[in-house]
């Protein structure tokens, strides 16, 4: 099934500052919300511009979605990426409804939380680790080996945090539910307002007999070494996202998952711009004037650059291929060479002479003041 156009889910154009996207899920979401819309299919309707608003209000994935569509949220962001981070509670509390309409239910929907049952524990945070690399390992990919600390199940309980032979018992709060329910009446009407168990935190059980090696945290901390292999063509920002190898949840959560940003250091010889690379070629005063074939050595080979006849300082010649390679792509950028034309400090006598020679040939002046130049 196609999935609709995020800007056109909230109504809104595709260069809607963030105030206007913001405005526009405010009045569909009041209008949605499955506890106050008696329209059929609201639910749906409310899961559908609410995972909207979270890819258009984060500047990062709606670069993505704009760029490559829904194709490029799917193959950088999970399900929960998508939500994680973005706060719906603000803008439900200035309209007055928040989660007394029920909206941590719905929410809750996206982050693994049943409508109606217990709050199923929350997935192990992320983990981000920079990583810096040669401009050479960039344009050629490699893989490295990382040193993560990181919370892992603990392997005596396997992640129940309840001390082997010992069981949880019922939580006699919330009944095991994992919840409490308030009702609450207004000017408005009757409203609703279903919370986690603070007796339980929305387990619906409690331990009593804990894990002596994890202290009932169900994870202890542990170093590890990981590869991650890093692509030709990344550049300073690229972020690779390693499913699953962040921190363990607790009570036999899903792990979160390691965010690797890389930074790629500056080259003594190549300037990047995009995927294009920038060289400054340094060229005496004859080969310019007359031209010239030069060797010009690349990230990988060496290649012939000829020099036309009066090619002056600051010139550019393209080197169609020969830049960084596009990430995930066959093809690459270009290397930009230019020219930087070199006048030396010092000359001989003869040199001089041939210099002035060639000066009153083309009509320069090269007198001073009180004597010609020596």
């Amino acid at each position: 099934m196609v999935k609709k156009d995020y800007y056109e889910i909230l109504g809104v154009t595709q260069d809607a500052n963030k105030q206007d996207i913001k405005k526009a899920y405010r009045k569909l979401a009041l209008k949605y919300h499955p506890d106050k819309s008696k329209e059929p299919g609201a639910e749906e309707r409310f899961k559908e511009i609410s995972e909207a608003y979270a890819v258009l209000s984060d500047p990062e994935k709606r670069k993505q979605y704009n760029l490559y569509g829904h194709a490029g949220i799917n193959q950088n962001y999970s399900y929960e990426d998508i939500f994680r981070g973005v706060d719906f509670g603000d803008i439900f509390r200035d309209l007055n409804i928040g989660f007394d309409f029920g909206f941590g239910d719905i929410f809750n929907q996206f982050f693994g939380r049943s409508r109606r049952g217990r709050r199923t524990p929350p997935q192990g945070r992320d983990i981000r680790y920079d990583i810096q690399i040669p401009l050479e390992k960039a344009y050629t990919g490699t893989t490295q080996d990382l040193s993560i600390t990181r919370m892992e199940q603990c392997d005596t309980c396997e992640g129940t945090g309840i001390k082997p032979g010992y069981h949880p018992v019922t939580c006699p709060h919330c009944g095991g539910k994992g919840q409490i329910q308030h009702v609450r009446r207004t000017g408005f009407g009757q409203f609703t307002q279903i919370m986690p168990c603070p007796e339980c935190q929305g387990a619906g059980q409690l331990i009593k007999d804990p894990c002596l090696k994890c202290g009932g945290q169900g994870v202890i901390k542990r170093q590890r070494s990981i590869r991650v292999k890093i692509p030709r063509g990344v550049q300073t920002g690229t972020k690779l996202r390693l499913a699953r190898e962040g921190e363990a949840g607790t009570n036999g959560a899903p792990p979160g998952d390691l965010y690797v940003i890389v930074h790629v250091a500056p080259h003594s010889r190549f300037q990047r711009s995009g995927d294009d690379l920038y060289y400054t070629l340094d060229l005496s005063f004859p080969q310019a004037a007359l031209g010239a074939e030069v060797g010009i050595k690349t990230m990988d080979d060496t290649v012939s650059l000829k020099i036309p006849p009066g090619t002056q300082n600051g010139d550019t010649f393209k080197v169609k291929g020969k830049g960084m390679p596009h990430l995930n792509s066959h093809s690459s950028g270009d290397l930009m060479v230019q020219t930087k034309i070199m006048v030396p400090k010092k000359l001989t006598s003869q040199e001089k002479e041939l210099l002035r020679q060639f000066a009153e040939e083309t009509g320069v002046n090269v007198k001073k003041r009180f004597g010609i130049l020596k």
